[in-house]
């Protein structure tokens, strides 16, 4: 397996990075190091890592190698089973909830990424979760803002099928049009759209 090709934050030039032939080539790093030398994402830059962890180009050689491996996304798959049986539930999701929130970006994003949420005003990224009915991450997808709440909503369920083929139910808000729905019948799931505003104190037994 070799380094990542496309290197967006430009760690391809450091002169940390393990040799070409890695892993056939032996770190002198140990796994340990290397694993919690990993920032939290999308918070800490690389190269602001501790000066105790090893240089920055190599830690993002390792992360973009278990990435493109899928460590990262097998973690996850077995840590939700795990706290699915904790809280008494199967291991495999049935039914799940979508939603999505666009945020503004700083000055710095490129421009490219980036876009404006006509109905809310926002110039930005949209970002859309699928979560499981106890709230655990199932699928997630950012885009630029001017993107559609049926386009995520699409991604989403096409990511959380392919990784939880039990899921057959999913509930989205009105935002949601039959695009969804009807993508989500061809996939075997019943998308269901259901009105986020509270009901009034007086009509509530």
């Amino acid at each position: 397996m070799g380094p990542d090709r496309a290197d967006p934050d430009g760690m391809a030039e450091s002169p940390a990075r393990p040799p070409p032939d890695w892993p056939a080539g032996e770190s002198r790093t140990p796994r340990r190091v290397q694993r919690d030398s990993l920032p939290e994402p999308h918070r800490n830059p690389w190269k602001y890592l501790p000066h105790d962890f090893p240089g920055h180009g190599t830690v993002y050689f390792y992360y973009a190698a278990w990435r493109d491996e899928g460590i990262f996304a097998q973690l996850n798959y077995d840590l939700t089973a795990l706290a699915r049986v904790k809280e008494g539930r199967k291991p495999e999701p049935t039914a799940s909830v979508i939603d999505t929130q666009s945020i503004k970006t700083s000055t710095n994003v490129p421009v490219t990424s980036q876009g404006t949420d006509a109905a809310k005003k926002i110039v930005g990224r949209k970002r859309g979760i699928l979560t499981d009915t106890i709230g655990l991450i199932l699928a997630v997808t950012v885009t630029a803002a001017s993107l559609s709440e049926n386009a995520l909503g699409i991604r989403l369920l096409d990511q959380a099928k392919s990784t939880y083929p039990t899921i057959a139910k999913s509930w989205v808000d009105t935002g949601f049009k039959k695009a969804v729905v009807e993508h989500g019948a061809k996939l075997g799931i019943d998308v269901e759209a259901v009105d986020k505003t509270p009901e009034p104190a007086d009509s509530m037994s």
